[in-house]
């Protein structure tokens, strides 16, 4: 069943307006498609058969200086969004389809949903109450994962993650990765996995009896360069890597950070 592409336009966006979408197999477990440029993200698992958008649109996008054509004149608010939501065979795309201004996005799905989210700019992303696969990527802010079972990818270049799992879906891998800040994993007690850490500027924290490889290993990446006169290069980049097994081993978990702490915790 597809749901016609809907454009949702708000004038003046005080109240957040909510679109309830019916799935095309109510029931089922389904996927979560989100993207923004600029705003933030809420999701949070519910007990429905139904995924529900609200959505509200801030002050405006940043205004430029007028141009000189507009000099004695007053300008008129234009808080316009478009959005877009789109329902086909249980995935729910929600994205901007119309002026990038920011927009907030507080959605509700079924417990058992799969979960694509990514904004650009401007905002959190937060997930709660949540069993399936995440893929989440934030450009310039944090994520936050809370009560949630299944596994995740992670990854923001400024901001924090800190991510809480009552349940981690076995032989599946996962990974965190932030640029700027600090990345905060607590994990089921039991739970197997690889773990290969690095952070440039920081600390390791974990009250998991992990077993290391107290050498750790050196990864070494070849780039062949060319210059312009056409003589040949090669710049090495060496990156050093811990490794340890948690409850004996299992899938990969990677932790990888620049500036920050990594955290990994045992779930009380």
């Amino acid at each position: 069943m597809l749901l016609a592409a809907l454009t949702a336009a708000l004038a003046q966006a005080d109240e957040p307006e909510k679109i309830t979408v019916a799935l095309s197999q109510p029931g089922r477990p389904g996927m979560l498609k989100a993207s923004l440029m600029s705003g933030s993200i809420k999701v949070s698992g519910y007990k429905g058969r139904e995924v529900v958008v609200s959505y509200s649109s801030r002050e405006g996008k940043v205004k430029d200086k007028p141009p000189v054509e507009a000099e004695g004149l007053r300008r008129i608010s234009n808080n316009n969004i478009g959005l877009e939501i789109r329902e086909e065979n249980n995935t729910v795309t929600v994205k901007n389809a119309g002026l990038p201004l920011a927009v907030d996005l507080q959605i509700m799905v079924p417990n058992d949903f799969s979960l694509k989210l990514k904004t650009m700019n401007g905002g959190s992303i937060n997930v709660e109450d949540v069993n399936g696969e995440l893929e989440i990527d934030n450009l310039t802010g944090n994520i936050n994962l809370r009560n949630v079972a299944g596994s995740a990818s992670a990854s923001t270049l400024n901001g924090n993650i800190v991510a809480a799992f009552n349940k981690v879906t076995d032989n599946m891998p996962m990974a965190f990765s932030s640029l700027n800040g600090t990345i905060d994993v607590t994990l089921p007690a039991a739970a197997k996995f690889n773990a290969k850490l690095k952070t440039d500027n920081g600390d390791i924290f974990t009250d998991f009896d992990m077993a290391m490889d107290k050498g750790g290993k050196t990864e070494v990446t070849t780039n062949k360069l060319r210059n312009s006169d056409a003589s040949a290069g090669t710049r090495l980049y060496i990156d050093k890597w811990l490794y340890g097994k948690i409850n004996g081993g299992g899938p990969d978990l990677l932790l990888k950070n620049f500036n920050g702490n990594i955290y990994i915790r045992k779930s009380k």
